[in-house]
């Protein structure tokens, strides 16, 4: 093979290795694109975002629903993430870099409070644990990181479930099993919407004794940089050691703990 062939040759290889990079980097730009969104977009807004060809964006975005990082709205003519897409921003908040920071607040609000304390989001429709301390207490609910429960049954959960955008909120609660655990727990819809819209104006949520009797709970929102709720910081107790009104007397350290947090999000 002559030098001219050679180089020729690497010429070519290195616009395809360009042109892989530009599909790649296009992909990571409608994944941002539909993360920043917060509501399905159509087609003709994510070519209007990325500046891809209707044909590219079609294969690209079919490459991505089949491998479970997007997913179709019913109809077809929206996109929105996919639960893989989800399960890695989850598991990327459970092990970042950052994740030994939000810990540490954690711990450092247990020590001061002197009860357990926990960080969590709302995921596919339930309450998900992403961290936890627990005050050296006997009595206490052994309630690990990863672990699932209803959200219209726990502070934190009703607290995410308030701040969801209208819309989102209501098709959340009409697929919501409101299973009762307590002769405290909310099963009415209409109760429920009440309580949620009182989070709201409070920027609060609590649990008293709605999911286990004689456990009582009180959560705040960790917000983002464009002041939406992504997480609830959350502190829980025996009811005989902790009443719900002497509960709700730590809001403040919460919210200033839930503020630390907010700042290793941006």
């Amino acid at each position: 093979m002559s030098d001219l062939e050679i180089i020729e040759n690497l010429d070519i290889a290195k616009k395809d290795a360009l042109s892989e990079n530009s599909s790649m980097l296009k992909g990571v730009v409608i994944l941002e694109a539909l993360a920043n969104l917060r509501q399905p977009a159509s087609l003709a807004q994510l070519m209007q975002i990325t500046g891809m060809p209707k044909a590219s964006l079609h294969r690209t975005l079919a490459i991505f629903e089949e491998a479970g990082l997007v997913m179709r709205e019913p109809g077809g003519k929206a996109y929105t993430p996919g639960q893989r897409l989800a399960s890695l921003a989850i598991e990327t908040l459970c092990h970042d870099s950052v994740s030994s920071v939000r810990h540490s607040i954690l711990r450092k609000l247990v020590s001061d409070l002197k009860e357990t304390c926990n960080l969590a989001v709302l995921r596919r429709g339930e309450l998900f644990y992403l961290d936890r301390v627990e005050a050296n207490w006997a009595l206490r609910l052994h309630l690990p990181p990863g672990t699932v429960l209803p959200p219209h049954c726990s502070a934190s959960g009703k607290l995410l479930l308030a701040f969801k955008p209208p819309e989102e909120r209501a098709k959340l609660l009409d697929n919501l099993p409101l299973e009762q655990f307590t002769h405290r727990t909310i099963t009415d819809r209409d109760l429920l919407e009440s309580e949620l819209d009182r989070i709201i104006s409070t920027d609060y949520a609590v649990d008293n004794e709605e999911y286990v009797l004689g456990v009582s709970c009180v959560a705040v929102p960790v917000k983002d940089k464009h002041g939406d709720a992504v997480a609830a910081i959350a502190i829980h107790a025996a009811t005989a050691r902790l009443p719900i009104n002497q509960a709700m007397e730590y809001i403040p350290q919460l919210r200033a703990a839930a503020e630390r947090i907010s700042n290793t999000l941006n």
